[in-house]
């Protein structure tokens, strides 16, 4: 069962600001990449359900951080099925993230208190996640949706709403201030800090710097 509560997730999210998503199908790479974001400061990692036996993996994983990292929030993402988040609930998962806008994903999420957070791309959609009970609602693919112009006109009628934008979310100062001036909550970020090079050449030293580097934006636009 999940570690941690709903409410300490969403907390935790928005006192980082960043959620590093992440998929491989070795597990000991999995556990590199996640020494390395949490020695860069890391808090809520999420690894994506993406091939075959991904859950076995996530198991795995969950074992590996209470061990190491028992402040580690570590949950599944690209969920989009109740039976599916039912599985990774009961493999630990202190979150669940989907894609899409499943309100069967809810009711499971919900009746064990985790934290559900629904892709969505229209204000309506981000709506209808709130009545179901989502605290941060994911923007996806973000940048396609309409980038941090966006959320900024989201939050103008919407002021309550908590956003995480996924896809397109780069480490750099320019598009970091960008987003958080327009109101996040926090940003998942993906491929754009983990990147492909990185793992083929086992940089994870150096993956924990740019971690360190892109927390430490995130604090100095956000005036931490």
């Amino acid at each position: 069962m999940a570690k941690f509560s709903r409410i300490e997730v969403s907390l935790k999210m928005a006192e980082t600001g960043m959620v590093p998503v992440f998929y491989h199908a070795d597990p000991e790479i999995c556990k590199e990449v996640l020494k390395a974001c949490y020695g860069g400061g890391v808090r809520v990692f999420e690894y994506t359900n993406r091939g075959d036996f991904a859950h076995e993996t996530f198991a795995e994983l969950v074992k590996y951080s209470r061990s190491q990292f028992p402040d580690m929030m570590l949950g599944a993402g690209s969920v989009v099925d109740a039976p599916t988040a039912g599985l990774y609930i009961q493999l630990g998962a202190d979150f669940i993230v989907s894609p899409v806008l499943n309100p069967d994903i809810a009711k499971v999420c919900n009746r064990r208190k985790i934290m559900w957070s629904p892709g969505c791309a229209t204000l309506s959609e981000i709506s209808e996640a709130e009545e179901l009970g989502a605290e941060v609602v994911k923007i996806f693919p973000a940048q396609q949706v309409g980038g941090p112009q966006y959320v900024a006109a989201v939050k103008g009628p919407c002021p309550w709403t908590s956003i995480m934008p996924t896809g397109g979310v780069e480490p750099t100062e320019e598009n970091l201030k960008a987003w958080f001036k327009a109101g996040v909550h926090c940003v998942g970020m993906g491929s754009q800090l983990i990147s492909k090079e990185l793992i083929a050449n086992r940089e994870f030293s150096r993956l924990q710097e740019l971690t360190s580097a892109a927390m430490n934006i995130i604090k100095k636009v956000r005036g931490k």
